[in-house]
């Protein structure tokens, strides 16, 4: 809604001289935005006089006048108007400053000011706790875009599915809450992809209480995919593990991957693994390798090797799970290492 036209106009001498005045670098919003520098009509000074208010330091205004230069152009009223809004989900101003300064572009996004009022106050009727609504409004913010009615409709449609397939109405709550948190980005879908999806895994042969299991392995992600994908990557893993329809379900059930990433995304994995010496077998017995990129697999085949471990010959739980869990199965094969052979209470053969 502003002019990148640079040439015909030159920089507002004005809004120059306020930036100044801040000590905010103005050869990075050059390089960063310069258009906003061009504009007749900027409000740095009343910017700084909010924030400061807020309790923001100097050092502070200038920070997010660099890392979000278009927050500028911005009205006191609608500063003030997202400032009210979030204090609805921020503990205090000290919180909200620290929130802006880390995430500029959320806060100073005032176009769907009634749409995020509506779905902040919704979130908070449903039960998810304001930490994990301010978590959103940084790490999601294009969620509370959306009409209310369209997240509504959502959240109806997985509390609707939840109950068909067998969930019962007491963890309902706990189990939307618990997909929210871990995957808000479900509510961009629409209600019709989530069914489709849904109702794909139950052609399939996937038992009610499987499809409730995979619900909450995926962590939501299935409703990000479409059938025709999810068909590819199943009919992919068959053929590669050379096994039955009955066997695929139960690959998948252990192993969502098989389902959530793309032919070339699991091909690209599996002959990462192939070309370290593991052999199709394995991968077969332990198919959440494929979950861990094929950098991932390398570093720690080559942390382990240097152990001494042959990945080769031993099964694939040990290169399994997140960094953490790595890093404590690399310790314990380290430790067993590193313990002496040797029983203490046996006679020592000493040469003369």
């Amino acid at each position: 809604s502003y002019t990148t036209d640079t040439k015909s106009r030159g920089e507002n001498k004005k809004t120059l001289e306020s930036l100044y005045s801040l000590s905010v670098d103005i050869t990075k919003i050059r390089r960063l935005k310069e258009w906003v520098l061009l504009q007749d009509e900027a409000y740095v000074k009343e910017l700084a006089g909010i924030l400061r208010e807020m309790g923001a330091d100097e050092t502070t205004v200038a920070n997010i006048v660099e890392r979000c230069p278009e927050a500028i152009l911005h009205t006191p009223e609608e500063i003030n108007s997202q400032r009210t809004l979030w204090q609805l989900v921020c503990q205090n101003e000290k919180q909200l400053v620290k929130l802006i300064e880390q995430f500029p572009e959320s806060f100073f996004t005032t176009e769907h000011h009634q749409n995020q009022k509506a779905n902040i106050l919704f979130f908070q009727e449903l039960g998810l706790k304001n930490n994990i609504i301010t978590r959103f409004l940084t790490s999601a913010p294009n969620i509370f875009y959306n009409p209310v009615e369209k997240n509504k409709n959502v959240i109806e449609t997985l509390q609707r599915n939840y109950l068909n397939l067998g969930g019962s109405e007491a963890n309902m709550k706990i189990w939307i809450l618990k997909l929210l948190s871990q995957n808000p980005f479900i509510l961009l879908n629409t209600s019709t992809a989530i069914q489709e999806n849904l109702e794909f895994l139950q052609k399939n042969d996937f038992t009610d209480q499987e499809v409730l299991q995979l619900l909450s392995k995926l962590k939501g992600f299935i409703f990000q995919l479409n059938s025709t994908t999810m068909q590819k990557s199943m009919l992919f893993s068959k053929n590669i593990f050379k096994c039955s329809d009955q066997e695929l379900k139960q690959l998948v059930l252990k192993c969502p991957a098989l389902l959530y990433y793309s032919v070339p995304v699991l091909e690209e994995r599996l002959e990462g693994l192939l070309k370290e010496g593991i052999s199709i077998a394995q991968i077969r017995e332990t198919p959440m390798v494929l979950e861990l990129t094929t950098q991932i697999v390398q570093y720690r085949i080559k942390k382990l090797s240097a152990l001494g471990y042959d990945i080769k010959s031993g099964n694939l739980e040990s290169l399994n799970g997140t960094k953490k869990d790595f890093e404590v199965t690399f310790g314990k094969i380290q430790s067993k290492k590193e313990r002496p052979i040797f029983n203490p209470v046996a006679p020592l053969h000493i040469e003369d």
